[in-house]
């Protein structure tokens, strides 16, 4: 098949989250399994300045390459995208972004004639591409090089939409008659993520509970009704990890190699990691790792809540990442007052990153939701043990065999888990057949790949 991907962001060229892991990665597998695929992302400024080798195509698409051979186009235009950021500056984000987005879609669609590439799939990411859907049915759907196009519009996070003013609409350069509520209206505003749900052809989030999740009250933020609607197209596929990037047996960041075969450097790397971090050398004490963004959806707020019990048990707490004022000052008062106890890092430190995952032997990832996450795949597959609550990608890919779960949202519940998770530790013969069936799972995008290669198929013949 024929795929052109379409994300606001890619790595290793533009990333502000999971989002972009996804769209660099997914494209490999999909080339390994022997598709012909397409990225196209905008051209930001931060490409432009980087070190990756990049050939000028026309006067605004340059084009670099993935893997073997997918090329990766870049939409250049200096009044939109020429910026330090992708989304916003510390101001927020950009009073622009319809603007950009809407060009950016339509400008994605007439590169594809520009170059000849029809796809089978355009495979659409978050709200950012999702107009592309409407631009398809709307506007391109009467030329026969785009009559036969299908859309498939993956949602990462349905809590980012893309709202904007209604006054923005003509901005668009759609018929007024599309803002309605079988369109783009909301609550009298666009949504742009609205209007890729009612026109693309097909729907998949990054779980299949988090597929189930958004179309309730809770987790929909307003789009839950036509989710509903939309139930018979839409469907959860998980994210895969990239064991090239992240495999304790080779990782050049990590003290002391290891395996399920070898698993006894593990303990090199906790040693390690005690010792960068500044807490007490002790395999005995358990380690408890955190790699997240600081921020209430994260589950900072119960832990936090929870700290002053959870300093009292016989544990170790080592935290990476940066986020949310209010959490940072908190965690950094707790950690001046127990420096014996907590390591706080607040900052992005990626071969710190590294150690957290091989040297903790807990990895804490109690997120109130959670559409997929990386965190806990990544940790089963160093041997340090997710314990995680029950929502999104969390429910499906950690339970009692892999893991520990907590099931309510709350303080007590998160505190009973991980000293249960303690006890166990204890055990080493029961902590040991955990380590081996979470270095046992297999996350890897080709399982992802095949699943997503199923669903292209029936897009195209539908």
């Amino acid at each position: 098949m024929k795929i052109a991907m379409v994300s606001s962001e890619v790595v290793p060229f533009a990333k502000t989250g999971g989002l972009a892991d996804v769209a660099g990665a997914l494209p490999l597998a999909l080339e390994y399994c022997g598709h012909e695929i397409i990225v196209i992302m905008p051209g930001y400024k931060c490409i432009s300045d980087s070190k990756l080798k990049i050939t000028r195509l026309s006067k605004d698409i340059s084009v670099s390459l993935l893997g073997k051979n997918i090329k990766v186009y870049f939409i250049e235009n200096n009044k939109y995208f020429f910026r330090e950021g992708l989304y916003g500056d510390k101001n927020g984000d950009y009073t622009d972004n319809l603007e950009r987005f809407a060009f950016f879609c339509r400008r994605a669609l007439d590169l594809l004639k520009e170059i000849n590439f029809c796809p089978d799939i355009l495979h659409l990411h978050d709200w950012q591409a999702s107009l592309i859907a409407a631009y398809l049915k709307n506007l391109y759907h009467e030329q026969d090089f785009y009559s036969r196009i299908k859309t498939v519009l993956t949602l990462h996070n349905v809590g980012y939409q893309g709202v904007f003013a209604r006054q923005e609409f003509s901005k668009l350069g759609l018929d007024w008659g599309l803002f309605s509520i079988d369109g783009f209206e909301f609550y009298n505003k666009i949504n742009l993520l609205k209007g890729g749900i009612v026109f693309c052809d097909f729907i998949t989030t990054v779980s299949p509970t988090y597929a189930a999740e958004i179309q309730t009250r809770d987790l929909g933020f307003g789009l839950e009704g036509l989710l509903k609607l939309r139930k018979n197209v839409l469907s959860g596929i998980l994210n895969g990890v990239d064991y090239s990037v992240w495999d304790p047996n080779t990782d050049k960041f990590i003290m002391q190699n290891f395996s399920l075969l070898k698993p006894e450097g593990k303990e090199l790397d906790k040693e390690d990691l005690q010792r960068i971090c500044g807490l007490p050398v002790d395999k005995r004490v358990p380690v408890l790792g955190v790699v997240s963004r600081l921020a209430e959806q994260k589950g900072c707020d119960i832990l936090v809540e929870g700290l002053d019990e959870l300093v009292r048990l016989d544990l170790q707490l080592v935290i990476l990442g940066a986020g949310d004022l209010k959490y940072q000052e908190l965690l950094r008062a707790a950690a001046a007052k127990y420096p014996k106890v907590i390591s706080l890092n607040l900052k992005f430190d990626d071969p710190l990153a590294h150690k957290i995952y091989a040297g903790s032997d807990v990895f804490l990832m109690p997120s109130k939701y959670e559409p997929c996450g990386l965190g806990q795949l990544i940790s089963l597959r160093y041997g340090t043990i997710p314990l995680v609550f029950k929502t999104g990608g969390l429910a499906d890919t950690i339970n009692r065999n892999n893991g520990f779960v907590f099931g309510q949202y709350t303080k007590d519940e998160l505190i009973k888990c991980i000293k249960k998770a303690a006890q166990v530790f204890k055990d080493k013969a029961k902590w040991s057949a955990l380590i081996k069936n979470a270095m046992e799972c297999n996350f890897s995008w080709k399982v992802s790949a095949d699943k997503y290669i199923q669903l292209y198929g029936k897009a195209k013949k539908s």
